[in-house]
């Protein structure tokens, strides 16, 4: 399986978003302290920009994202709303927005890992697409884990989930799609015209 190991600080500041978008909220880079003075952007470099970010932030390659493109080019509605509300629907990030993961990277590996069930069946793959009225569970065994320990309790890391999910007891390590997730719920800095403006060419 094909990874994306680029510097976390250093693509952010090139890609103009926050680290803490990423779930690095402690990330900084000491390159170029000063900023750097670049030129105007041409219209292709800004659509490539734009897709850069979210091929960045949700850890996916090219030749996925082109199919995520497709399908949602084949859909009735607005394209780009369609490609990023399909995208929050991959199983990794749903882990990560429920808060049983500090980073949609530490997400991808522990559901590639099989510590994650939807509908009390254990699914391997990241990109899995989740539907609603799904339920994401980690599994049994895995609970004892100190990896999953520290989501429950009264000491527990506070995470503030999206409208569409439902983390219900944080105890159980349970979560559920109540709703689609609409482009209001996606808080990225992301310009999604660009991107089919760029695949429309």
């Amino acid at each position: 399986m094909a990874k994306i190991m680029q510097p976390v600080a250093k693509r952010c500041k090139a890609l103009g978003i926050s680290p803490a978008t990423m779930g690095y909220a402690k990330k900084t880079t000491t390159r170029d302290p000063k900023g750097q003075s670049r030129r105007k952007q041409s219209e292709y470099a800004m659509q490539m920009a734009e897709k850069q970010k979210v091929k960045f932030v949700y850890g996916i390659l090219e030749k996925q994202f082109r199919a995520y493109y497709e399908k949602a080019a084949r859909a009735h509605g607005n394209t780009g709303e369609i490609l990023l509300t399909m995208i929050e629907r991959r199983l990794d990030n749903v882990v990560y927005r429920l808060g049983f993961a500090m980073t949609r990277r530490e997400a991808r590996q522990a559901v590639t890992h099989g510590h994650f069930t939807v509908n009390g069946k254990r699914v391997n793959i990241p990109s899995y697409l989740v539907k609603v009225g799904d339920v994401i569970e980690v599994c049994e065994k895995s609970r004892q884990s100190p990896k999953f320990k520290r989501f429950v309790g009264e000491d527990a890391i506070i995470v503030t989930t999206p409208q569409w999910l439902d983390r219900g007891d944080k105890n159980q390590l349970r979560g559920t799609v109540i709703q689609a997730p609409a482009r209001e719920d996606i808080d990225l800095p992301i310009e999604e015209h660009f991107i089919v403006e760029l695949y429309s060419k």
